[in-house]
């Protein structure tokens, strides 16, 4: 397979599965790519596409899609980075990958190397921080070598993915799988050099400082969002099971009616966040929760979706049933209600809750743009 324009279709395949997130490793995304465009047993290693040649097609569609906002999407990834990196200093962290480097995209982690021979001691400084951890061990085989790698993620306002490495390697010399280059990475020291460089006027212990003292509000919905994985709701009325995938379910199906509203979509993913809360008044503790993050109308829409209930069963009154049909809101609500009824299938296939903020957060962001 010595075609040129083969490769090319190989890269810009491989590409898409790792710019939509399908993919993680670019080993996998070149073979998976190979396999689909059929060539899958005709290949010869040195006839795949580069590292390189991938990464530059996910930057072309960066660039693309994202457009100028990935500037200052940067700016932001890299002061959060430099917050978490002053949280882990004992473990000498270190910023690698493309926040580091300035290839970010969509859905890009803030990828850190830290050093320690206890990952308890890492662990347990996150938890000091009040920081949500998942903590991963990762078999890589390439090329018939097994490795195994130890991953920290960490959700917050952009996503942390920490590898842990023993203390002696602090000083080793990583090679880049992109170019087989050693990798770029910058300490605490060089990641501040470099902000005070690019943006000397601007005050960077508070700009940290107002990252650590701004909850995003969408870090606040998964907050949220999360303990609803453990509400179980009545099978009579709920056979889905848990109210968080009750509400994906919900989501999943107001994407399809409503992709472009982010008021409606908000509304459909968080109308139960309240169960966790307090589930003898869901309503009511949900709006309280998020009081200043939503709009009147996605506030509007959660306040009155059990009225809504009410009202297609018969059961609201007349006078409250011709106050619901007089708001300006009214179709939204009645659409609302019937894919809250919809939204409880079991075993419905339905995206991860990070798959939903993201989505919703893109919407937001293209919408200042505006």
């Amino acid at each position: 397979m010595a075609d040129p324009r083969l490769r090319q279709q190989i890269a810009l395949v491989a590409a898409q599965m790792m710019y939509r997130r399908e993919e993680s490793e670019y080993f996998t995304a070149k073979r998976k790519a190979a396999k689909q465009l059929g060539v899958e047993y005709r290949y010869r290693p040195g006839d795949l596409p580069s590292n390189k040649e991938i990464r530059d097609q996910i930057q072309a569609m960066a660039r693309m899609h994202e457009g100028e906002k990935r500037l200052d999407k940067l700016r932001d990834m890299r002061i959060e980075a430099l917050r978490m990196m002053r949280k882990l200093a004992r473990f000498r962290p270190r910023l690698i990958g493309s926040v580091w480097t300035g290839h970010v995209r969509h859905g890009s982690d803030i990828d850190l190397h830290v050093f320690s021979d206890s990952i308890g001691l890492v662990t347990d400084t996150l938890q000091e921080f009040g920081l949500d951890y998942q903590l991963e061990r990762k078999r890589i085989v390439k090329h018939g070598e097994e490795r195994l790698f130890t991953h920290i993620h960490i959700e917050d306002r952009f996503p942390f993915e920490l590898t842990v490495y023993p203390e002696d390697k602090a000083h080793y010399v990583f090679k880049s799988s992109i170019t087989g280059q050693a990798i770029e990475r910058a300490s605490i020291a060089e990641l501040e050099a470099f902000l005070k460089a690019e943006k000397p006027e601007v005050d960077l212990d508070e700009a940290v400082e107002h990252v650590e003292d701004h909850l995003d509000r969408f870090e606040l919905y998964r907050l949220l969002l999360k303990p609803l994985e453990a509400v179980k709701q009545d099978p009579r009325y709920h056979p889905e099971g848990d109210a968080l995938y009750h509400s994906l379910q919900v989501f999943e199906l107001a994407r399809e009616e409503r992709g472009y509203d982010e008021e409606f979509l908000l509304a459909a993913l968080l109308h139960d966040v309240g169960k966790a809360i307090d589930p003898s008044d869901h309503v009511g503790a949900a709006l309280q929760a998020l009081e200043g993050t939503i709009t009147e109308r996605t506030a509007t829409l959660i306040a009155h979706h059990m009225e809504a209930l009410a009202y297609r069963k018969g059961t609201l009154g007349g006078r409250r049933s011709a106050r619901l049909r007089e708001m300006d809101d009214f179709e939204d609500m009645m659409l609302l209600r019937d894919l809250d009824q919809r939204g409880r299938v079991p075993g419905a296939d339905v995206c991860e809750l990070s798959e939903a903020l993201d989505y919703i957060r893109t919407l937001a962001d293209e919408y200042d743009d505006d």
